[in-house]
This record gives C-alpha cells, sequence and structure tokens, in this order.
C-alpha cells in the first residue's frame, strides 16, 4: 500500500493498519498469491475483493489466534470495521469513477437466550460448583478461586443485565456499604447501534435503515431518510452516567465469599487495588491480584460456563448453557433503582 496523505482519528489509523497486515497475510495465501505484483487498485477487483473477504469473514488473516473459549470466526463488529477500512483504502487507490463492490456486512438474528425457566438451575449449578472440591477434566483445572468469582460475576450479570466490558469496569467504589446495591457506568452512546429500535421509532423508520445510518452505512439511504434519523438521534436524551440496581440476597453471599478471596490476592501489591476481578495466577502482565482486563473477564466467565456444562451433564432437565455472557445477560431485563444509592444501607 503506498504511502498517501489522509487525515484519521488514531483509532481509525490502528485499523487501517490492522486491515493491511490483513491484506500482507491474504497476498500470502495459496488463493491470492502473486497477485500483489500488479498495480494496487487491482487489490479492488471484485474476485480479488470477494477472496480477501472470505479468509477475513473465516478468520485467516488474524494476526493472533483468538483466546480460548471465542470463536474463529471473525465477529460483525470487526467486520464492520474492516469494510470500512477497504472502503477507505479503495478511495485512495482506486481511479476516481471507479465503482467497487465492497462487502455487505449483515446484521445477524441475536443468538437465543437462556431460558427464564433455566436461570434458577444455573444459579443452583454454580453454586454448587463454587462450593466443591478440585475440579478437573481434559487436562484442565477450574480451582476454588475460579470458581467463586465465577458465582460473583454471574450473579452480578442476572441483577443487572451488564455487558461485559461494563462488568469489567466495575471498582470497589461501585459497591456501597453494606454491598446491597452495586452503581453500573452503561456504555452506551447517544448514537450507538444499540438504540437503533428506540431512533428509528422516533424517527417513523425501519430499524434496519436506523443501524445503517448509525453505522455509517447510510449512503445508500435518501438523503431525507438519512436526515430524519439523524435528528431523531439528536432528539435522544442522553443514557445516565450510572446506573444503580439491587442486589439480591444470594448475589451478596457470592460478593462476600469473592471479597474473601480477593483480599488474599490483592494484599501482597503495592499500589492501586480497587478494581472488583483480579487476576488468579500469574501472567504476561503482572503477578496473582492485578486488575482482570474485559478479555480475561469473557474467557473466565467461557471457562467457567463450559465445566458447568460438564458437571450438569446428564441431569434432569439441563440444558446446555452458551459460554458468551451476551446470551446471559439478554435473559432478564433488570429494572434500575428509580435514585442513586451511594449511601450507607441500613
Amino acid at each position: 500500500m503506498p504511502a498517501v496523505g489522509v487525515k484519521v482519528s488514531r483509532v481509525r489509523a490502528r485499523q487501517l493498519w490492522m486491515v493491511v497486515g490483513m491484506w500482507e497475510r491474504a497476498l500470502s495465501s495459496e488463493r491470492l498469491r502473486g497477485i500483489g505484483a500488479g498495480p494496487v487498485q487491482g487489490l479492488f477487483e471484485r474476485p480479488v475483493l470477494r477472496v480477501f473477504w472470505d479468509l477475513a469473514r473465516a478468520g485467516e488473516l488474524r494476526a493472533l489466534e483468538p483466546g480460548q473459549g471465542r470463536e474463529r470466526t471473525l465477529p460483525v463488529a470487526t467486520l464492520r470495521i474492516v469494510r470500512d477500512c477497504l472502503g477507505i483504502m479503495a478511495g485512495l487507490v482506486v481511479p476516481e469513477g471507479t465503482t467497487v463492490s465492497l462487502p455487505v456486512v449483515e446484521q445477524p438474528e441475536p443468538k437465543a437466550v437462556v431460558r427464564v425457566e433455566m436461570l434458577g438451575e444455573v444459579y443452583r449449578g454454580l453454586v454448587e460448583l463454587a462450593a466443591g472440591g478440585p475440579l478437573e477434566r481434559d487436562g484442565k483445572t477450574l480451582s476454588f478461586e475460579d470458581r467463586t468469582r465465577l458465582l460473583a460475576m454471574v450473579c452480578l450479570v442476572l441483577d443487572t443485565g451488564a455487558r461485559s466490558g461494563e462488568l469489567a469496569a466495575l471498582r470497589l467504589d461501585d459497591l456501597p456499604p453494606g454491598r446491597r446495591t452495586v452503581g453500573l457506568r452503561r456504555r452506551q452512546q447517544k448514537a450507538s447501534p444499540n438504540r437503533a429500535e428506540e431512533i428509528a421509532e422516533l424517527a417513523g423508520v425501519a430499524p434496519s435503515s436506523a443501524r445503517a445510518v448509525l453505522w455509517g452505512q447510510g449512503h445508500r439511504l435518501s438523503e431525507s431518510l438519512r436526515r430524519r434519523v439523524e435528528a431523531a438521534r439528536d432528539q435522544l436524551e442522553p443514557l445516565p452516567d450510572t446506573e444503580w440496581y439491587a442486589l439480591r440476597p444470594g448475589t451478596q453471599v457470592a460478593l462476600r465469599r469473592w471479597f474473601e478471596v480477593r483480599e488474599r490476592l490483592v494484599e501482597p501489591l503495592q499500589g492501586g487495588r480497587n478494581a472488583l476481578w483480579v487476576t488468579l495466577v500469574p501472567t504476561k502482565a503482572g503477578p496473582p491480584g492485578i486488575t482482570l482486563r474485559p478479555q480475561g473477564l469473557t474467557q473466565a466467565f467461557a471457562r467457567g460456563m463450559t465445566a458447568l456444562n460438564w458437571v450438569m451433564a446428564g441431569r434432569p432437565g439441563w440444558e446446555p448453557m452458551p459460554i458468551r455472557m451476551e446470551q446471559l445477560r439478554r435473559a432478564l431485563t433488570p429494572e434500575p433503582l428509580p435514585v442513586p444509592c451511594t449511601g450507607t444501607s441500613k
């Protein structure tokens, strides 16, 4: 890719370099070997672009292998980023007036959520898992600390509907004295596609049209429709920075047990120790007790739910649980408390 002068944000620049790396790996593959010797605009001819997209979508162009419990195929959000970067690149190297057929990223149907009737079984299974002895299968061990942390995580997800990033961002300060409530910093933005249905209803358009505009793919829609969606978006009240939720007694018990484990882990550390979730074993980032990052949290959840499925397999009425947190959190729609609860609970 030749050097060009185009002004983009730092985030977009990193994304563009990511796609450049994907092109390098694609051009080294059997299916595209030799294509890179030609003019750079040849990369955006339909047959070449189709092969690139097939490889990218299948996860064949990843720089790193996905973590445990994560699918190899690229998620829809990443595919949208790749498509947008391809559009920027094509605009820089393809002669003006040439049509480039960029891939279409379809909005997938949401994966099936856990049935509400199963949530009690999930909780009881996790309590049993947390209280049991060492768990090992296929050479993988789920420690007592791992199980205690998992139970606390799942309880908070069921009480708040937290996303993985929101759960990972929790601090001790988000649990007021008494720990009967939790303050969750929601990460939805005003123009987020997560609010597409709300915006679509306000604008009087189809949700798919609202999503297209919010994702920056509204160029195929009429100018008047785009303006209606943008006007509806601007009319929305911003979401509260923090929502407060009541914690069930079972969640309070799970958190108390996790705090006992957590205290032993962070005691030897110096400096800030405010993260709710911490690591259990040494990692590349440091010793046990340091902040658990969002990726580590999703991996811990996947590992724990896999273990729960092992333990519960064959029990009457048990249905295998998904290893993605989204499918669990969408099973319920917890209502936030009407007023903040930052004082001491009585």
